[in-house]
């Protein structure tokens, strides 16, 4: 999954839940619209033209219709404030989605490869198909490119990786599209056995796909960090805030598209405990204000100057 595609940038502001759930939901309604009927009119136009790599390319587009529910149902309840029960938000419903899609493209690309398998072992039974199947798969093609295109750019612009699993589904839509494109024109050209064989190509794709989204969702329920980039620029913001003379032991973990970090900052052991509670403070807000940090929970440990002398601890001494 291309999680580098929503790194976060210290000179970007942040989006809102609300933003974000709007841009989910206008590009998950813009997406059904579109697999709806490219879903209809491949699987007809594949059973008249006798195509099976064009009906399987319908199914996965089909599949996408879910998809696009899936991610809308998660936007929904992502946005939902904190409560007793979910004191950090609700942000996780995006990591289930991600889930969700993962495992839907797992069994899309299992029944694609079944169906295909079956139909290679009769080789003879094979039909050469229409050629208006080419057409469709053409057009299918242009069509699911300039979704992922139009996905991408939103999900890069709001930063939401859920809605970057979903533009990948799209774009790996639009290359299974040219698979069955180039099986139906081997299937025209005197060699029909390579339409199941794009079917099956296409079962592959789609498996492998989903195995890729399914395991990023899992590693982030199980609270992996973020990427030492993003980390590097957190700790930049700590050491930028006045006061805070050193950090260490800080640590992240992800929240859906957000991110949970607790660090401790090193403060001049000479101030006051108030003084060194405001300058936590100010840490914490720079850090939410430029990251898309839900939370920060801020240690301060005392920072001894290096210009001045300090008491050394007597050794003891046996009599």
């Amino acid at each position: 999954m291309r999680f580098e595609d929503v790194a976060d940038d210290p000179e970007d502001p942040r989006f809102s839940a609300e933003q974000r759930a709007r841009a989910a939901s206008r590009s998950s309604w813009v997406s059904a619209a579109v697999n709806l009927l490219l879903a209809l009119t491949q699987v007809v136009v594949g059973l008249l033209a006798r195509s099976q790599g064009l009906v399987a390319d319908g199914v996965h587009s089909a599949s996408d219709l879910v998809a696009d529910f899936v991610v809308l149902l998660a936007s929904h309840h992502s946005r939902k404030d904190a409560d007793v029960e979910h004191p950090y938000g609700h942000q996780r419903f995006e990591t289930g989605a991600s889930l969700a899609l993962g495992t839907l493209l797992l069994l899309v690309g299992a029944g694609m490869l079944w169906a295909a398998l079956t139909k290679l072992e009769n080789p003879a039974a094979v039909p050469q198909v229409h050629v208006v199947a080419l057409w469709v798969a053409g057009a299918t093609l242009v069509a699911k490119e300039g979704l992922f295109r139009y996905m991408l750019a939103v999900a890069k612009r709001v930063k939401s990786s859920m809605l970057v699993a979903n533009a990948w589904h799209a774009r790996s839509d639009a290359a299974s599209s040219l698979v069955v494109a180039v099986g139906l024109i081997g299937n025209l050209a005197g060699y029909p056995l390579l339409d199941p064989i794009a079917a099956l190509i296409v079962g592959l794709m789609v498996g492998r796909m989903g195995w890729g989204f399914a395991w990023d969702a899992l590693h982030d329920l199980m609270d992996r960090a973020v990427d030492e980039q993003e980390v590097q620029a957190i700790r930049g913001t700590l050491l930028q805030t006045p006061g805070v003379q050193g950090v260490h032991d800080l640590r992240t973990r992800k929240m859906g598209d957000m991110v949970v970090a607790d660090a401790h900052i090193e403060v001049d052991s000479a101030l006051s405990v108030e003084q060194g509670h405001a300058i936590a403070v100010a840490a914490r807000d720079a850090v939410m204000q430029r990251h898309r940090v839900l939370n920060l929970m801020t240690h301060v440990d005392p920072w001894m100057r290096p210009d001045l002398d300090h008491p050394q601890p007597r050794a003891a001494h046996g009599d």
